[in-house]
């Protein structure tokens, strides 16, 4: 199982090309993704995103929060801020879900590396290396 960042749904969702968006396509063809709970909440988020498209979206395996997995986000950002890092709490959020569960994580957003550098986030692909 892996999991992709918004920020690589949304290429995907607008027809972009890149590693990631192939990457993402064909774990979505073999039935092997599963989405972060605060990528379904980012993308959802899209008032312009089709019912059809949500509907999809929502169908999708969701990598559900394990036992004190608010703390655990917590501790994983501050880690991170003390490294002079960036941290979003939506990137945390992510970054912990995919920790939890061991699930590698697609994305084009470099602020991930962070999370693994601080914490051993798997990150499959970053589009922007």
């Amino acid at each position: 199982m892996i999991a992709a960042d918004t920020s690589t749904w949304i290429a995907f969702l607008k027809g972009q090309t890149g590693n990631d968006v192939d990457m993402l396509s064909e774990a979505l063809e073999l039935r092997q993704i599963v989405v972060p709970p605060a990528v379904l909440t980012e993308l959802l988020s899209d008032s312009n995103l089709p019912a059809s498209v949500a509907r999809s979206l929502s169908e999708l395996p969701l990598l559900e929060p394990q036992p004190e997995y608010w703390e655990r986000c917590g501790r994983l950002r501050a880690r991170v801020l003390a490294r002079k890092r960036k941290a979003r709490l939506g990137d945390a959020l992510i970054a912990q879900s995919c920790i939890d569960a061991r699930t590698p994580l697609i994305t084009r957003d470099d602020d991930f590396r962070a999370f693994a550098d601080a914490a051993g986030l798997k990150l499959l692909f970053t589009e922007s290396c």
